[in-house]
């Protein structure tokens, strides 16, 4: 797919929701790193039923330390992978308390050195609460950016690889939600909704419905 193509397909995105947003709940970037972790092959709606009351018992990593692996369980037993998940929560939020200041970090390698928080977590992270142009590859992503022909990509890292290099800069910012979204509510896996698609022109899958 060339370049004037691909500024089209984000221009058109862009009209369509000039800011984007995740569709996660949080209140500040710790909360949105739960969040995230909690959102690990699980839906956003899901996760977003099980956080008000979590975070309203513990929004900083002391509380959520403090809270203890048992409650926080507790609160999010109604997500898939619920108890390896809480394991996480509270083993990363004592390791931001002890090597961190409390603080979530704003780089990549750090991030990752969390429990439970990979190169999709950490940057979903910094895009969202850190403003860093990063690209988070999640299952909407690397199916639709190859079934549209934006890239041809083995897995998410290489997808990941190709669209920072083929998305004109002034569009990352957004870019990620803007595709998440698109393959969340349009571009979706089985039937995708073709007849309503803002860039059917452009697409270059084969099999449109």
């Amino acid at each position: 797919m060339n370049k004037a193509k691909i500024t089209e397909i984000f221009e058109r995105l862009e009209a369509r929701d000039p800011e984007p947003k995740t569709e996660l709940q949080y209140h500040n970037p710790f909360t949105l790193l739960v969040a995230v972790v909690l959102s690990a092959q699980a839906t956003d709606k899901g996760v977003n039923r099980a956080t008000p009351a979590l975070f309203a018992a513990a929004d900083t990593p002391q509380k959520m330390a403090e809270l203890g692996e048992e409650k926080i369980r507790d609160y999010v037993k109604t997500i898939g992978l619920y108890k390896t998940k809480a394991a996480n929560i509270y083993k990363l939020s004592n390791m931001l308390v002890d090597e961190f200041g409390g603080e979530v970090p704003q780089n990549r390698e750090d991030l990752e050195k969390l429990p439970g928080v990979g190169r999709k977590t950490a940057n979903v992270v910094l895009n969202v609460v850190f403003g860093q142009p990063t690209m988070a590859v999640d299952t909407h992503i690397f199916r639709i950016s190859n079934r549209i022909g934006l890239t041809k990509a083995k897995n998410p890292l290489e997808t990941e690889q190709q669209l920072i290099k083929k998305i004109p800069r002034q569009f990352m910012q957004h870019a990620h939600h803007w595709l998440i979204l698109h393959g969340r509510y349009i571009c979706v896996a089985r039937k995708p909704r073709c007849g309503v698609c803002p860039i059917n022109d452009l697409c270059e899958f084969k099999d449109k419905l």
